[in-house]
């Protein structure tokens, strides 16, 4: 009789493993390396109870508490939230000045909505580091960031800027942390924005303003650009993409009469100003000519009217949200979109990082920006004949392209009815001045003008939009201190947009800030009848307001100065016929006017798409111009920390040309198109 005798099973390393870990013979370094490679290797349960099972037998070993971190960081990626909070709290606990499992654990509670907790976690290591050392540094400016992010996101700005400022002075080389305070400073009309301070320089704080925030700071196109193209370095990096397996190819259709693929990539397709702005044009666009893709990058929405308006009309709609950066390059791709619309530039969620992979041959920046990219591979701007004249096309790395208006708008918006003055807490029989622009466009010098302009007219009151109590607060006490009765301030609720847009004709003037003026905000204003006055500068932001009133036929509402900003607004209020005036004719012209025509809007942007097809398939796309930007930005960074409040044109660029040459007399510098040429 034969019998089968089947050889011992070999035991897998896993299981090996675990029973070194039990038996004690497993070091702490072996744990770590085996379940790097578990995790590498797709076995991320597998690596969690390695070290689940390491904790259990090993708990007298000095570094238990290393142990414990990565057994969190494993369950988290796991798909075990409560399981990574236990261990992250084990970790703390035996010891509680272990930076990183403060961090990770005051995360995971953020990511289950215990934002309260999050930061009290966070906050019980920056009290038990008060004796910064070295090595706890990093650790503790990375928890001040995170309770200062998290603070900022729940609206409470005060406590936010001072968790930020604090994250900053520790380590000046993050410049995140001196990003947001700066923004904020602005949200809460804090002045100066830049303050002083024992531990970082005004110009590490000009040099940590993202180029958003600049435009509310300074109206230097110059340096607007040379801050656009060193924070489009500091994202992507200075060594070029060389992955082209996501690279758009010029694909030839102009002689065949191919139809356009045309891709709008942005975070607010949605009930937001963008979307609002591109809607109708996503409607009107003639789809004999073009194909039309929508790439959203945004937050995840739900029966969002304008969104599903964008939906039901495109050709396809991807979401590109969860996607990494060489993902969603990928699916552009992969769609062979030719020409690629940059609906954010450098805001809230924006995904630069995509347009770095040129997924598309054509990219262009449109209604989202309010300037230049500043980037080796945004080709093209579409603006207009106001925001950018020819003469200023020396501060945009993109050849300019131009359309009738810059503001595309929604015809179909919903408006509620009318409110009376009395329903919204203003009186009836004064003059009512009005700026609904956000907080952080308000900057001391357009305060003051608007006290002076209170001063001269003295039966009149301005009405603002909220910024909350406190905000609101200072800039009563700040009237005061000018002389001006702090209730001749009245404060706007927000409200949803259809009961703002009914309020806005009880105004009798919209008061225009500068250097960012009203976007969105003015074409609101000035459809619904509300004259808006306004003062052009030099920058994008500090034209476009111009380029709105201009379009709605009212160029007697353009400033030539601030004092004829000032001259102007009182000469209003003191001769309300005179403004009644042009009411009407903003009135007559508003169906017919350059800003409403959407139609016409949609047909230029189909001329330009094909004009940019074309040049691709010619092999002329325009190369942006790059150079001597990071000497731009050393001239431009002294002279914004000089404080110019206002300045012509011509003096603003032979400031520039006497710094340039004495660059030149050192280092001779190369011809540039700008202004070394």
């Amino acid at each position: 009789m034969t019998m089968n005798i089947q050889p011992p099973q070999q035991a897998s390393p896993h299981t090996v493993q675990l029973d070194l870990a039990r038996q004690q013979k497993l070091s702490l370094i072996d744990v770590l390396q085996f379940a790097d490679e578990l995790t590498r290797a797709g076995q991320v349960a597998a690596a969690a109870e390695l070290y689940k099972t390491w904790v259990a037998f090993n708990d007298d070993n000095p570094l238990i508490h290393i142990a414990y971190f990565n057994y969190g960081v494993a369950l988290a990626q796991a798909g075990d939230p409560a399981g990574a909070v236990q261990a992250l709290r084990a970790c703390v606990k035996i010891d509680p000045g272990f930076g990183p499992g403060h961090i990770n654990l005051g995360r995971q509670l953020e990511d289950n909505g215990l934002i309260l907790q999050a930061v009290q976690q966070w906050q019980k290591y920056v009290n038990e580091t008060n004796q910064v050392t070295p090595d706890r540094v990093s650790h503790r400016q990375m928890v001040l960031q995170n309770i200062g992010r998290v603070l900022e996101s729940a609206d409470q700005m005060e406590e936010a800027e001072k968790n930020l400022i604090a994250a900053f002075e520790l380590q000046p080389t993050h410049l995140e942390n001196g990003q947001h305070w700066a923004s904020l400073r602005q949200r809460q009309c804090k002045w100066p924005v830049l303050a002083p301070s024992n531990h970082v320089t005004q110009r590490q704080m000009l040099d940590a303003m993202s180029s958003l925030t600049l435009s509310c700071y300074s109206d230097d196109p110059l340096f607007q650009l040379a801050k656009a193209y060193k924070y489009n370095r500091s994202l992507i990096g200075s060594r070029p993409n060389l992955d082209r397996s996501a690279r758009g190819v010029v694909r030839p259709k102009i002689a065949q009469g191919q139809r356009i693929r045309v891709g709008y990539l942005s975070s607010d397709l949605r009930d937001h100003a963008v979307g609002f702005a591109l809607v109708e044009v996503l409607e009107l666009h003639d789809k004999t000519k073009i194909e039309v893709y929508a790439y959203y990058c945004g937050e995840r929405r739900i029966n969002d009217p304008t969104q599903n308006r964008i939906k039901a009309v495109v050709d396809a709609w991807r979401d590109v949200a969860q996607m990494t950066d060489a993902q969603a390059a990928a699916q552009i791709c992969a769609d062979e979109i030719d020409v690629l619309i940059d609906v954010n530039g450098y805001t809230k969620h924006a995904r630069p990082k995509i347009f770095s992979y040129r997924p598309a041959p054509v990219i262009v920046n449109f209604c989202g920006y309010p300037g230049s990219m500043g980037s080796p591979f945004h080709q093209y701007i579409i603006a207009d004949d106001v925001i950018i004249p020819p003469e200023n096309e020396i501060y945009y790395s993109e050849k300019v392209l131009r359309i009738p208006c810059n503001q595309p708008l929604d015809r179909k918006r919903l408006i509620a009815a009318t409110p009376t003055r009395a329903e919204v807490g203003l009186p009836a029989d004064k003059f009512v001045f009005a700026s609904f622009n956000g907080m952080q466009k308000i900057t001391p010098s357009v305060f003051m003008r608007w006290m002076a302009i209170l001063q001269l007219a003295p039966n009149s009151i301005l009405w603002l939009l909220t910024g909350g109590e406190d905000v609101d607060q200072r800039l009563r006490d700040m009237a005061k201190q000018a002389g001006i009765e702090p209730d001749r301030l009245i404060f706007a609720a927000k409200a949803a947009n259809p009961h703002h847009l009914a309020r806005i004709p009880l105004a009798d003037l919209f008061l225009d800030t500068f250097p960012y003026g009203a976007h969105s905000t003015a074409s609101d204003s000035i459809m619904q009848g509300l004259p808006v006055l306004t003062m052009p500068g030099k920058s994008f932001a500090a034209r476009f307001c111009a380029s709105v009133v201009t379009a709605a036929g009212a160029p007697e509402l353009l400033c030539s100065s601030p004092d004829d900003y000032v001259r102007k607004a009182v000469g209003f209020a003191k001769d309300p016929k005179s403004l009644r005036a042009i009411r009407e004719s903003l009135k007559r012209k508003r169906e017919t006017c350059v800003l409403r025509d959407m139609p016409a809007t949609a047909r230029r942007l189909e001329e330009l798409f094909h004009q940019m097809q074309s040049e691709a398939e010619r092999g002329e796309t325009p190369v942006p111009d790059l150079s001597n930007l990071d000497i731009y930005y050393e001239i431009g960074a002294d002279l914004v920390l000089a404080g110019t409040e206002w300045e012509t044109e011509e003096a603003h660029r032979a400031r520039y040309r006497e710094r340039l040459a004495e660059w030149d007399d050192y280092m001779p510098l190369a011809p540039d198109n700008k202004l070394w040429n």
